[in-house]
């Protein structure tokens, strides 16, 4: 264990030390080392309290010089560092010296990282939220080979007895980013497929998408019928409903199966295609729609209500129908929801 034995305080020049830290960690990685052992070394070698936090688990180990449990409350960060793999951050390491970094940390930390991501790597599955496309895709294809599907969910990860649910995500954000927001401290993994992005996790928070982000959630049935109505309450999404759960579409989710064709030959589905031309009207009826109240839609716009009847009145009669009575709104709201769906 003599390469165990260093200390930053013991070393001259700041190019011996560097070598022997460099070394110290090469012959951690060569032992096979798990996290807490890696911890407790370095926090050895800084002679200071070290630390480790994978994102995706939320596991935190703090060691003190002595090899124990560093005590808490957990003192501020003298120097930190991120721990990456594939190009994403997992994790952060970092020291917690009572004063100012000494010259070596940042080499220390350089090379904590590097192990803390070769461990994450070694054991068990890629700790990684960003996964294979084709092995995402072998978990979530309608019709597939349950066994090769099982398989899949496994190398991704997920446990045999866990529900997996999926989301379909459209986003300027990256990826990995919006699955760690979604789901912090649970299984996730993520991957671009066609022109959507595809989320897997156990558990999915909708108030957690930032944003700007357009997600439809499937069920937790079967990780390929959750990725059809996944797709499909990504359809319905609109700027004020960004976050679509299929289980809350009931009836209005047939509306996707109608053939194209058959919608754009629709009467009331051809006005609001007209009707699209005029922002302003547009979103006049989309409020009328989502709020069934002419106050409450006026309130919405920041418009006043008598502003909000003339344009529902001049709507209306492009619609051949009287949206203040509930037919005419059942009618608006059909035709809108309708359109939104062409070409999506």
């Amino acid at each position: 264990m003599e390469a165990l034995a260093v200390r930053l305080s013991g070393l001259d020049s700041y190019a011996e030390g560097a070598i022997r830290v460099v070394a110290f960690y090469d012959t951690l990685m060569r032992r096979r080392v798990d996290l807490p052992v890696l911890a407790r070394a370095s926090a050895g070698l800084a002679e200071c309290v070290a630390g480790i936090r994978i994102h995706g688990t939320g596991r935190v180990i703090r060691v003190a010089p002595d090899g124990g449990q560093a005590p808490d409350p957990q003192s501020p960060a003298s120097i930190t560092a991120p721990i990456t793999l594939d190009e994403e951050e997992i994790g952060a390491v970092w020291l917690e010296r009572p004063g100012p970094p000494v010259p070596l940390d940042e080499v220390l930390l350089d090379r904590l990282a590097i192990a803390a991501a070769a461990v994450l790597e070694r054991y068990g599955p890629a700790r990684t939220t960003m996964a294979d496309p084709a092995l995402v895709e072998l978990a979530i294809i309608a019709g597939g080979d349950e066994a090769a599907r099982a398989r899949a969910l496994r190398l991704l990860g997920f446990a045999a007895d866990l529900p997996v649910r999926v989301a379909a995500v459209r986003s300027r954000l990256p990826l990995d980013q919006v699955a760690g927001l979604i789901c912090p401290a649970r299984p996730v993994k993520a991957a671009p497929l066609d022109d959507v992005g595809v989320i897997l996790a156990t558990t999915i928070d909708p108030a957690r998408f930032p944003a700007g982000v357009r997600a439809g959630i499937g069920a937790t049935e079967s990780p390929g019928r959750s990725w059809r109505q996944a797709r499909t309450a990504l359809r319905f999404t609109t700027p004020r409903q960004p976050v679509v759960h299929h289980d809350d579409l009931g009836a209005m989710a047939l509306l996707a199966q109608i053939p194209q064709d058959a919608a754009r030959d629709n009467a009331d589905v051809a006005a609001i295609a007209r009707m699209s031309g005029n922002p302003d009207d547009l979103e006049t009826l989309d409020a009328y729609c989502a709020t069934g109240s002419l106050r409450r839609a006026a309130d919405l716009l920041h418009l006043h209500h008598s502003s909000i009847a003339r344009r529902l009145e001049h709507i209306g009669k492009a619609l051949g129908a009287d949206l203040t009575e509930p037919t005419g709104l059942t009618r608006a709201r059909l035709a809108l929801t309708t359109w939104r769906l062409l070409d999506d």
